[in-house]
């Protein structure tokens, strides 16, 4: 998290709306653990990791839903979520990514 910070307060001095993915829970095999994080801002550019491929594309797309309306969301992908096909993961495992919006002052 601490290498997001910079970055971070990069967006926060422009003025720009951010959201914060996070790792909440893995099952299985996963490509990253409980715990990583993603940051992504209003005009869709992002820093950190939470999984890889397409996975993070439809996080992006979720944390842009999350900025606009302010309701964070709990995200499930797995290999047993035809979803989880579409979008890349692949690996056997599931994960749970938590999106909420950051409120700078």
């Amino acid at each position: 998290m601490r290498d997001l910070f910079p970055e971070l307060e990069r967006w926060r001095e422009r003025g720009e709306a951010m959201a914060l993915a996070t790792v909440v829970k893995t099952w299985g095999s996963s490509p990253r653990p409980a715990g990583a994080k993603m940051a992504v801002n209003s005009r869709g550019e992002m820093i950190g990791s939470v999984s890889g491929g397409c996975v993070e594309n439809a996080v992006i797309e979720e944390a842009l839903n999350v900025i606009q309306t302010g309701k964070p969301k709990l995200l499930s992908f797995g290999v047993s979520n035809e979803q989880a096909w579409e979008v890349g993961l692949a690996c056997g495992g599931t994960i749970e990514v938590f999106v909420e919006k950051v409120i700078s002052q």
